[in-house]
């Protein structure tokens, strides 16, 4: 027999092997946040299908690039997310928010987390080799932006910015997987995908507030208070906006993405809605439901930008 969890038991055998397996597998799903994932791929495809049609007058990258940027990016959250919970893990263990994470509750073990983390480094070497010389040239770097992430808010309160850039690379990186090189249409899907994550961060972090002040951890809303960081993340949700419509100007992209510009302002004065520093009771809605939206709305634009481009 296999206990599966507390108190629950499995009758033995292949079943209960496997049983026992998927529910390991969940629990390193949950530790990496595997459905955030959403957030950045979109962003990633973009630039890949925009870089396709600028260089090739097509909005196909073909199946290998798309293959490798997928497993890239998939690999490369996962290393992010795994060495931000296991080198969190005393300070999560603290929070009464966070302290059932997988790893201050026991689930994974640090070494366990570790070998996740390298595993999947080990993944995005191969992935970023498989792709272009520039995409293996920046990999270096990438791997210190995607692991130094959690030690930046026992630093600086810019460490909103510091996950911006690290998610940023992804929208970058499709571009550049494609061409081989950078172009002003990269750096700007860099930009917005930026100011998108810093505003979006900051609202997360109004959750931790007062744990984060009691404790010393670094964020904007610790430096500043509740209701300014609501600010700062309002005005970088609309420099967010303004970028993404310059991304369209510089692309040459048609009415399609235009529209899919406007529902993403939409979104994003919606999600600024949903939050006030009196009710801070729907910052998940605000977090998780609007932005994968809002990445979503993102992709779908541009995939009919191509698309009619292409055809026209």
């Amino acid at each position: 027999m296999c206990a599966l969890s507390p108190g629950s038991r499995c009758g033995g055998g292949v079943s209960c092997g496997i049983v026992s397996a998927a529910a390991r597998v969940k629990t390193y799903l949950d530790l990496v946040k595997f459905e955030h994932t959403v957030f950045a791929l979109p962003f990633a495809y973009a630039g890949m299908l925009l870089a396709s049609m600028q260089a090739r007058g097509t909005g196909w990258p073909g199946w290998h690039v798309l293959l490798w940027v997928t497993v890239a990016m998939a690999a490369a959250r996962t290393a992010a997310m795994g060495a931000n919970r296991v080198i969190d893990r005393f300070i999560d263990a603290r929070n009464p928010r966070t302290a059932g994470r997988e790893v201050p509750s026991g689930k994974v073990s640090p070494a366990q987390a570790w070998v996740l983390v390298a595993g999947s480094l080990a993944v995005l070497t191969f992935a970023a080799a498989q792709l272009n010389p520039l995409c293996l040239a920046l990999l270096p770097l990438a791997v210190v932006f995607l692991v130094g992430y959690p030690y930046t808010k026992r630093f600086t309160w810019l460490c909103h910015a510091w996950l911006g850039v690290t998610d940023g690379a992804a929208a970058a990186g499709g571009w550049i997987a494609v061409t081989g090189e950078f172009a002003l249409g990269a750096w700007l899907l860099w930009a917005v995908v930026l100011f998108w994550m810093i505003g979006l961060d900051v609202i997360y972090a109004t959750l931790d507030y007062r744990f984060d002040l009691a404790n010393g951890i670094k964020s904007i809303p610790a430096r500043f208070g509740i209701p300014p960081a609501l600010r700062i993340a309002a005005a970088s949700h609309a420099l967010t906006f303004v970028l993404l419509a310059l991304v369209g100007v510089v692309t040459g992209a048609s009415f399609w993405y235009g529209l899919a510009v406007l529902i993403m302002g939409g979104i994003l004065l919606y999600e600024h809605r949903l939050v006030n520093p009196q009710d801070l009771g729907r910052v998940n809605v605000a977090f998780f439901d609007a932005n994968m939206w809002l990445a979503l709305t993102m992709l779908a634009g541009v995939v009919a930008d191509v698309t009619w481009r292409s055809l026209t």
